[in-house]
């Protein structure tokens, strides 16, 4: 929770953006209540902000007067290139140009030592094309403290919930940059317990600790020539399955893909997603069972019958007692 003393400046910048500020709309913003306003507003006449107060109107800063300009700490400056990368990529390209203008503006207001940090969020973060159909939500809580792991190289201790049910590991990575793609935000790291390269994504960390133990620079590591290999090395496929509704809570936690809702039928959902493996996609299709159908494409369904037709034949005979 905010303390008083921050709430007390950010309630000046608050006023000094608008025209007229009812308490309800303070205490709502704030998450305290009027009374509290009431007490805030006091003592902030009383230290000599020029603040008009008005019962059953409301409250507002004088003409002229202004706050002198505010830093923005390294946090704000990462939520701040977050959202207008995010905005850059997908929204309408008349944005582009005042996105961007503002960003520099950014840049050149912030401490020497900040910008250092800008510069390596900007090389460690990477958002690949819009987001597809259906995707949900913004950035997840996760990624603040991933993002200054990458750019402050610091050790990230995480439990992660991998593609299988149940399978949680508990490993130390080093970061090495934050990737959007798909309508997920993934986590490149060096992977301590694999000793090998590993992609996270960060809606499967299930706990975070950024540790004081920093690693050594990767000069020769880059996040998009990283990005462009792996894309080389397994094009991914486009695929349609349909999940029974009384599994759809448990595809969603298993999925190693982002699933897009497509439409409902049959008392269930169909979704469209990518996979590097019909294969893989066909076994995990068929672990569900009556519950679960590959729609799409015919190569997936024909797999599904393949592998289908061989439990078949394995539980065609009773297996003998071995005595």
């Amino acid at each position: 929770m905010m303390n008083r003393t921050d709430r007390l400046v950010a309630m000046v910048m608050y006023l000094q953006g608008r025209r007229l500020v009812r308490a309800r709309e303070l205490a709502e913003h704030f998450s305290v209540t009027e009374r509290t306003i009431y007490r805030d507003m006091a003592a902030l006449g009383e230290s000599g902000v020029p603040i008009s107060g008005e019962a059953g109107v409301g409250y507002s800063l004088l003409k002229g007067y202004h706050l002198p300009p505010v830093m923005f700490t390294a946090e704000e400056a990462a939520a701040l290139f977050v959202g207008g990368e995010l905005v850059k990529q997908f929204t309408d390209a008349s944005l582009h140009a005042p996105v961007t203008a503002a960003l520099d503006k950014l840049r050149a207001v912030l401490p020497r030592e900040h910008q250092d940090q800008m510069e390596r969020l900007v090389r460690q973060t990477v958002i690949v094309g819009p987001a597809p159909a259906g995707a949900e939500g913004g950035p997840p809580p996760m990624l603040l403290p991933v993002q200054q792991g990458a750019v402050q190289r610091r050790v990230l201790r995480l439990t992660y919930h991998g593609r299988q049910r149940d399978a949680e590991t508990a490993r130390d990575v080093e970061p090495l940059g934050v990737v959007y793609q798909d309508g997920a935000w993934y986590l490149v790291a060096w992977c301590r317990l694999r000793q090998d390269l590993r992609r996270f994504r960060l809606d499967r960390i299930r706990r975070l600790e950024l540790r004081a133990e920093t690693f050594p620079p990767r000069p020769d590591f880059s996040l998009r020539r990283h990005l462009e290999e792996a894309d080389r090395r397994g094009r991914t496929q486009p695929a349609r399955i349909w999940v029974a509704q009384e599994a759809l809570e448990r595809a969603r936690r298993e999925s190693f893909a982002t699933l897009i809702e497509e439409s409902s039928r049959d008392g269930g959902m169909e979704f469209s997603l990518y996979t590097y493996s019909l294969r893989w996609l066909a076994h995990w299709v068929l672990s569900y069972g009556r519950m679960a159908e590959a729609v799409a494409p015919a190569e997936l369904r024909r797999l599904v019958r393949t592998e289908a037709g061989l439990v078949v034949k394995k539980h065609a005979t009773p297996r003998r007692r071995h005595s």
